[in-house]
């Protein structure tokens, strides 16, 4: 598994926008192959920040997920609710095991 963390800061004016665009894009995102897992969670003691958790079957699917419809609608819609350009941190999975995904 290859597992992105991306951490988002929205403009408070754009929060609840950015859950329902944000939504969408995992909605569809989940129905990929490739991808085993996507959440998104939101911190509860400053609500316009956001962690997408991505969780891909092979680094090889990242690269696939951006090419998707619903990823580019994502990013042209909340690209500029952005308070902050966006950080990721890149993880590899330890326990449960591959096949518990």
């Amino acid at each position: 598994m290859y597992i992105v963390h991306v951490h988002i800061v929205v403009k408070p004016e754009h929060v609840d926008a950015f859950i329902k665009a944000t939504i969408d894009n995992a909605s569809n995102s989940i129905k990929e192959p490739g991808i085993a897992r996507f959440d998104v969670i939101q911190q509860t003691d400053d609500p316009a920040r956001f962690t997408l958790v991505e969780v891909y079957r092979s680094p090889d699917d990242a690269p696939k997920h951006k090419q998707t419809d619903h990823y580019n609608r994502w990013i042209k819609n909340v690209e500029h609710m952005f308070a902050q350009e966006r950080t990721r941190t890149f993880y590899k999975n330890i326990f449960p095991d591959n096949a518990g995904w």
